[in-house]
């Protein structure tokens, strides 16, 4: 074999070595934003999980000082079963909002009892859902800036052909339902 065969061949195998590192790496960095992403969505679980658990309490307080009030109580109750319905993380995104909006709804109610303010199980209650809607919103912000990474990274080239290869696919964001951005009204 000659010396420029030789020299070829290792040329060739060592493109080909790159080549094979840099698709590795390619692939698991797809990989790897998908599991920051998985990650960040389960801590969004924990803290929806939270409040969900939360508001039969907060439900049963209320409904103790303004009984007349079943409107807000049943859409409470059904947006609260829609979450526990919820499969997919969009339709669990939909279904969160919709319980925002519900909730919403029960704190305009709440407003008009002063009694019910006064109340110490309720103030309890209602600093546990406030930290809770704080956290909610810490971990939808980290939740939606892991999708905006991948995102981005599977869109972009090379990001785009890994990304084809393990069949990862752009994810949503855990955006506020339009609904939820106007103010409620309060009348007393």
């Amino acid at each position: 074999m000659s010396q420029n065969i030789k020299i070829f061949i290792i040329a060739l195998v060592a493109v080909i070595v790159i080549a094979a590192v840099t698709v590795v790496g390619g692939i698991n960095k797809v990989i790897t934003f998908e599991e920051t992403v998985k990650s960040s969505w389960a801590q969004v679980e924990n803290v929806l999980q939270r409040r969900f658990d939360l508001i039969p309490n907060l439900v049963e307080t209320v409904k103790g000082y303004a009984s007349h009030e079943k409107e807000v109580f049943v859409e409470v109750t059904n947006a609260r079963s829609k979450v526990a319905q919820a499969g997919s993380i969009p339709e669990k995104i939909e279904a969160n909002q919709s319980l925002t909006g519900a909730l919403s709804r029960l704190m305009v109610v709440v407003e008009q009892y002063p009694q019910l303010k006064a109340n110490e199980n309720f103030l309890k209650l209602q600093d546990e859902l406030a930290g809770t809607e704080n956290r909610i919103a810490v971990e939808r912000r980290r939740y939606n800036e892991a999708v905006k990474e991948f995102n981005a990274y599977i869109r972009r080239i090379p990001g785009r052909f890994y990304a084809s290869w393990v069949g990862a696919e752009r994810l949503p964001y855990f955006e506020i339902d339009e609904g939820a951005k106007q103010t409620p009204k309060v009348s007393f």
